[in-house]
């Protein structure tokens, strides 16, 4: 049997079990469709979209549709921050789902309300997961898949390797995709001949022409070597995988005393955390999308894993899915 033929690709009705994930800022249109186009299936995040790239988000998946009527996912960040957050998340999935969407990925929180809304309409829930704790959490509201996040992930990382991390979560009856230090087609296999239902890459799919991240962001994942992913708590209070430049270099990598307390707080951590998520999107906004000699914008903070290891070329998505098509057809479960 052929190890493109997996609970994912049967259950999300795609050719090759290769997930674009959603990243933001560089997740745009044209590499989502781009990647569902070759036979993967690529994930919108609509805070990228809409505040990123400019486009309304049902224009947005308009517009992919011009590529490919091919599946495609939507990626919802479920964390009740406040209650128009919350709606607004709730108006984004209703859009998703009327332009024909039925591939969802949550994270951050209580997935039920996304399951229930979605599922009527044939829509599948895959949760994002670090440890068996949270996965037992998004089993419990319903979901139908498992994004296991290891160690080798760009941005938050989790703290198992993918190793450990499928064997904790093997028995739970449901597909689990591989996430983290995925970056050329020897991975791939490897990570589906281990029981994994597929891979999800982020940091291989911003080194394409298709992605929006400007060019120096790109140029530097492909020289990067896996040591010079850091984790950093600068950004966003927690770790969060990046590569190092003399910018972060010269600015450390440790939150500070006042900050690490009141994170910390049970009254100061949802405030902290807040303040946090808003520079945090301005400061990864610039970081990706400027560039040019001289500017520092181009300088402060580009998310990655360690796949950059197994990256070595700005390329077509297309070739990317292709050529790890290829590899898991030739290769024996």
């Amino acid at each position: 049997m052929s190890l493109l033929d997996t609970p994912l690709t049967q259950q999300l009705g795609i050719e090759v079990p290769l997930i674009c994930g959603a990243m933001y800022p560089c997740s745009n249109a044209e590499l989502v469709a781009a990647v569902s186009a070759a036979g993967g299936i690529g994930v919108v995040q609509p805070l990228s979209m809409i505040y990123v790239y400019g486009q309304d988000l049902r224009e947005g998946l308009r517009l992919i549709r011009q590529t490919t009527n091919k599946p495609i996912g939507m990626n919802v960040l479920i964390e009740r921050s406040s209650k128009l957050y919350l709606e607004r998340m709730h108006r984004y999935v209703d859009i998703g789902l009327e332009e024909g969407v039925r591939f969802f990925v949550t994270s951050l929180g209580n997935p039920r309300w996304v399951v229930d809304r979605v599922a009527p309409d044939g829509g599948m829930v895959y949760h994002d997961v670090t440890e068996r704790k949270w996965a037992d959490k998004g089993l419990a509201g319903g979901v139908h898949g498992l994004i296991a996040v290891n160690d080798r992930a760009g941005g938050h990382a989790g703290p198992r390797s993918a190793h450990a991390l499928y064997d904790e979560l093997a028995d739970l009856g449901v597909p689990i995709v591989c996430a983290g230090g995925i970056g050329d087609e020897t991975g791939f296999v490897a990570a589906l001949r281990m029981g994994y239902a597929g891979a999800q890459l982020g940091t291989r799919f911003i080194a394409t022409n298709e992605c929006g991240a400007h060019d120096d962001y790109k140029q530097a994942i492909v020289r990067a070597k896996e040591s010079d992913i850091v984790l950093t708590e600068r950004v966003t209070g927690v770790p969060l995988s990046v590569i190092r430049t003399p910018y972060v270099e010269r600015i450390g990598t440790k939150a500070g005393p006042i900050a690490r307390w009141l994170l910390r707080g049970r009254r100061t951590k949802h405030w902290m955390r807040t303040i946090y998520a808003l520079r945090s999107a301005w400061q990864l906004k610039r970081a990706s999308l400027a560039g040019g000699a001289g500017e520092k914008t181009s300088k402060d903070y580009w998310q990655a894993g360690k796949s950059v290891a197994g990256i070595h070329a700005i390329e077509p998505a297309a070739e990317i899915v292709r050529r790890f098509a290829a590899a898991a057809r030739s290769a024996q479960r």
